[in-house]
């Protein structure tokens, strides 16, 4: 009995024996404003190289910091969706007139919604419904420009047959295929603090600053993300004139506190001592156990990185590195940030889990040696002879 009861009880003990994932992150601070805009890209590279580490487990900066939703997109998209739904009642009912007085309240309430969409539902809802009453009204060319607007939105977004006329769905058509929803224009979006990551109609398009140069002419839904500040979402209205737009981000409380320590910590980094106690600190307050923690500053064309991996507990400094980044114009600076990331923690022996390399710490040449000039490896060095009188002979050793 007394052997049974041991058994069942030694998975419980080897489990409660492994020990705890260090929970470990990356912080970069921006020492100027032309380096802000790669901070958080650069975190988030960096946070991914640190995710294939086994015994981690990485916060992210939105983790750290939060990135809340803005309360009020959120209750002008419920006003928004209840609207629509009053409006399309009242269409099918065939009372227009009081359909196209309630869609036109729901499109103005959906205005200050943008921020809380993640698809364009009930936006282009709302605006087919708009152009669709327009149309039966007589106010084609009004119509018209209701279906460049939800097609800028949604080239795809279906009509359904059964409760839009025939003349209508060819009205859809029309718009789609004129030359009019062919036009293109060109947008640029910034934000305050600058590095925000861009969406428009839902795709991730960049980091601000960034200017989007083919876009379909009409109605776009914008978000813009970074993390510790809430989310901003926008429509953009994009014409044949260029379009410029910068979205001032409101910060949470966190990092408001965070930000507040950045001056002592950024000085600790680049004097790269072995002991930092601002740098504790503040890992401490965000509830890590390690982190990367580095400065960036603008330098020419590229940008200066300063990087350091610290211990929270006792704020020494394992390991560091200084270097230059120049940026991502071909696409490099994920690849840039996985090896500095994988030298740093590999120089304390962690072991890695997980690597999309192949070819990962292999140079090309390990079995390659100073005095093997005839393509032998080491493995042939012990091989016996088995009787082959070319065993073992290249048929350059005499050259």
């Amino acid at each position: 009995m007394k052997v049974l009861a041991l058994a069942a009880l030694l998975p419980a003990l080897a489990l409660a024996a492994q020990p705890q994932a260090r929970r470990v992150s990356t912080l970069l601070v921006s020492m100027d404003p032309a380096s802000e805009a790669s901070s958080v890209q650069m975190e988030g590279y960096m946070n991914e190289a640190l995710a294939h580490f086994a015994g981690m487990t990485v916060r992210k900066s939105e983790d750290l910091f939060g990135m809340p939703e803005d309360p009020g997109a959120r209750a002008s998209l419920e006003r928004g969706r209840k609207g629509y739904s009053e409006s399309l009642a009242a269409f099918d009912k065939k009372e227009y007139d009081e359909a196209e007085r309630k869609v036109r309240a729901t499109l103005k309430e959906l205005q200050g919604a943008a921020g809380a969409m993640r698809g364009c539902s009930p936006l282009c809802d709302a605006l087919a419904l708009y152009a669709a009453v327009l149309h039966l009204r007589g106010e084609v060319e009004e119509a018209k420009l209701a279906l460049i607007d939800l097609i800028a939105l949604s080239p795809t977004h279906e009509l359904s047959p059964k409760r839009f006329t025939r003349e209508f769905l060819s009205l859809r058509v029309q718009v789609a295929t004129s030359r009019t929803s062919q036009l293109r224009g060109t947008a640029t979006v910034n934000s305050r603090p600058s590095g925000a990551r861009v969406f428009v109609d839902g795709e991730a398009v960049g980091y601000t600053p960034v200017t989007l140069p083919a876009l379909t002419i009409g109605k776009h839904l914008l978000r813009v993300e970074r993390p510790g500040f809430r989310q901003h979402g926008q429509i953009m209205e994009v014409a044949t004139d260029d379009t410029e737009l910068t979205a001032r981000l409101v910060p949470t409380s966190s990092y408001k506190a965070y930000d507040a320590k950045l001056d002592r910590v950024a000085g600790e980094v680049n004097r790269a001592g072995e002991k930092a106690s601002g740098v504790a600190a503040m890992l401490q307050s965000l509830g890590l156990d390690r982190a990367l923690v580095g400065t960036l500053r603008a330098q020419g064309e590229g940008t200066e990185l300063t990087l350091g991996y610290y211990d929270a507990r006792t704020g020494q400094r394992l390991a560091g590195r200084r270097m230059s980044v120049q940026g991502d114009e071909f696409g490099q600076l994920k690849q840039e940030m996985e090896r500095v990331v994988n030298h740093l923690v590999n120089s304390l022996g962690e072991k890695v889990t997980k690597s999309r390399d192949p070819l990962d710490n292999r140079g090309g040449m390990e079995d390659w040696s100073s005095e093997d000039r005839g393509g032998r490896g080491k493995a042939q060095d012990r091989k016996k002879n088995d009787g082959d009188p070319l065993d073992g002979v290249s048929g350059t050793e005499d050259w």
